[in-house]
């Protein structure tokens, strides 16, 4: 790309929606491809993805999947200033930058793990882990959610099978320290169908909170007995996150057959049951558009949440490579807008922002625009 382009002016916040919904949804292509060295393959949720930052906005966008590599949209090499200019069909329409390398990064624990495979960086400040790294439902094909990967970044060697307390609680003083990370979001594969990874969340929770003064969101299944919203609150989950991922019972049991025989109506029980305890707005859930929920079906589940005060963070569903849907298409950005505007509105009206959640993944707001249209 030519690299003496001008520096284009800011853009609208309009135009900043815009390309934030496209970019997600076509992704982006990287004139130095070592540029995306850094980015996230593979794990628990959607990946394949490289943090950018966009009109002041972090973002993360697809880099690594097959469609990415047809995106109209390129970032070309980064100038002075630390801007790489950003085109769409040849075109200039923005400048994006990239996060530097998370220094915390470069160390490891005394029995020589390195840091980046006990946590890693989302977005802009955020530590992320998946403390088990594996799931009951994984290995069978006819109980994997199959969309999931979150055994693939363990047999590559990326991370380890299991995060101990001990090691959480280092790596994150570490994070504060040296990166300024300000939450830090726990998933876990589901070990059992009982707790459903709570007791994990609660013993890694208590660890980091003993050792740094840090908001910590704990995700997982809702547990079999809501005693354990309790439990993982005293331990120190300022927020809960327990993710759905699709919005209607048929796509659940087509697209996640295991994860669905927790039905949307036992979702709806534990989210009612956890708010008391969270608060209004410390619970969200996570739902995936893109799988074959119309706008309308997403949009009616997202009304019933918010009034239960749950937040709903709805993002596009990118394919993973290596998985059962890595030739899913993502959704078209109309059908996102679709969904993210009049969701914008429904969260502004009611007072339920993701900036509002004090730790977690609708408070990050990377892997969705979703933020830009609250802010509409």
């Amino acid at each position: 790309m030519n690299q003496t382009l001008p520096i284009p002016t800011p853009p609208s916040a309009e135009h900043a929606r815009t390309l934030m919904t496209e970019l997600q949804s076509l992704g982006l292509r990287l004139a130095d491809a070592g540029a995306g060295a850094d980015g996230r393959r593979g794990g628990a949720g959607p990946s394949d993805h490289k943090a950018i930052t966009i009109a002041g906005q972090t973002l993360m966008v697809p880099i690594y999947t097959g469609s990415a590599a047809l995106s109209p949209f390129e970032a070309g090499l980064p100038g002075p200033r630390g801007m790489a200019p950003l085109s769409r069909d040849g075109v200039l329409v923005g400048e994006i930058s990239f996060p530097r390398q998370p220094r915390f990064y470069g160390l490891q624990t005394p029995d020589g793990v390195p840091y980046w495979k006990i946590a890693v960086l989302h977005g802009a400040d955020v530590l992320a882990t998946t403390v088990l790294q594996t799931c009951i439902r994984y290995a069978d094909r006819r109980t994997a959610c199959q969309f999931c990967a979150i055994g693939q970044s363990l047999v590559a060697g990326r991370t380890i099978a299991h995060k101990t307390p001990a090691q959480l609680a280092e790596v994150a003083s570490a994070a504060v320290r040296l990166d300024g990370v300000r939450h830090m979001v726990m998933t876990t594969g589901t070990p059992n169908l009982d707790d459903r990874g709570a007791s994990t969340l609660c013993d890694s929770a208590r660890a980091v909170r003993q050792a740094v003064d840090l908001p910590i969101q704990g995700q997982c299944e809702p547990p079999r007995d809501p005693v354990w919203y309790e439990r993982m609150r005293a331990a120190g989950v300022d927020s809960l996150g327990m993710h759905l991922e699709a919005a209607t019972q048929a796509v659940r049991a087509r697209i996640m057959p295991g994860k669905a025989t927790v039905s949307v109506d036992r979702y709806m029980e534990g989210f009612a049951q956890a708010v008391p305890v969270f608060g209004r707005g410390q619970v969200s859930t996570y739902i995936l558009a893109g799988l074959g929920d119309t706008a309308a079906e997403i949009l009616d589940l997202c009304t019933r949440l918010i009034a239960l005060g749950v937040y709903p963070f709805v993002v596009p569903f990118v394919p993973i490579g290596g998985t059962p849907l890595e030739h899913h298409p993502s959704p078209d950005p109309a059908f996102m807008r679709e969904v993210l505007r009049p969701l914008g509105r429904m969260l502004a009206t009611a007072d339920l922002r993701g900036r509002d959640i004090k730790a977690g993944c609708g408070k990050c707001g990377a892997c969705s625009s979703l933020p830009a249209y609250e802010a509409a």
